[in-house]
């Protein structure tokens, strides 16, 4: 299969979610994440039939991944209606579209610990990240650091899955998220607004929100980028 950066992945499965559904997303996913970890070990994810997660056994350990389209929109966020029914319509459709291709996506570990939230859903749940995917890297970031932040403990539960790539850069060169951090890995391109934590990073108005989208858009597209980059 000839990965396309173009594709609407949400289109393969349309109303159902394609995180769950979607076997052409399964198999993106197989086909960029089974390679060489940090460590020169081979991370060979397999399908887990017939669902459509993935899944790697092996002496690093027994993982379940399952896919996030990572990246929020708040298209369909009804608090935000007011903002939302300003932005233009080509602009809006485009974005949402942008971040249903893989550049838009990512895996996190899908297994429930202590029967607490998984990754996945404490970022879309958690109101000082508000299912933002630059503030997710961001956590990444610190965590790596023993630095505290609103995912550090959720973090700490999947100490396994984060340690196969020894630290931040080790992550964000896995999962091609270089574009998304400075070159020496210090600090992540977060999209505004942001004020360290301290507050909802949901855009507040539409001038906010057209500076996230823009912001946003060029790191997505930057991601698929680097897809192509890979030839596969």
């Amino acid at each position: 299969m000839k990965l396309d950066t173009t594709y609407n992945l949400q289109a393969d499965t349309e109303p159902l979610d394609a995180d769950k559904y979607s076997k052409t997303l399964q198999e993106y996913h197989r086909i960029l994440w089974s390679k060489p970890l940090p460590n020169g070990k081979m991370f060979k994810l397999k399908k887990d039939k017939p669902t459509c997660l993935l899944y790697h056994k092996s002496e690093l350990g027994d993982f379940v991944l399952s896919s996030d389209r990572a990246v929020a929109t708040f298209s369909t966020w009804k608090r935000l209606e007011h903002i939302i029914s300003k932005v233009p319509r080509d602009k809006l459709k485009s974005f949402i579209n942008l971040t249903d291709t893989i550049g838009g996506v990512t895996n996190w570990p899908s297994n429930r610990i202590k029967n607490k939230q998984t990754i996945n859903g404490a970022r879309g749940c958690n109101g000082l990240i508000a299912d933002r995917l630059d503030l997710t890297l961001e956590c990444i970031r610190r965590y790596y650091l023993k630095e505290e932040s609103p995912l550090y403990e959720t973090f700490k539960r999947y100490e396994d899955f984060f340690r196969l790539f020894e630290d931040f850069k080790g992550y964000g060169d896995f999962f091609l998220f270089q574009d998304w951090v400075s070159d020496d890995y210090t600090s992540v391109n977060i999209a505004p607004p942001f004020d360290n934590f301290k507050s909802t990073p949901v855009p507040t108005t539409v001038d906010e929100y057209m500076q996230y989208m823009g912001y946003t858009v060029e790191l997505v597209k930057a991601r698929n980028r680097r897809v192509v980059k890979l030839g596969i």
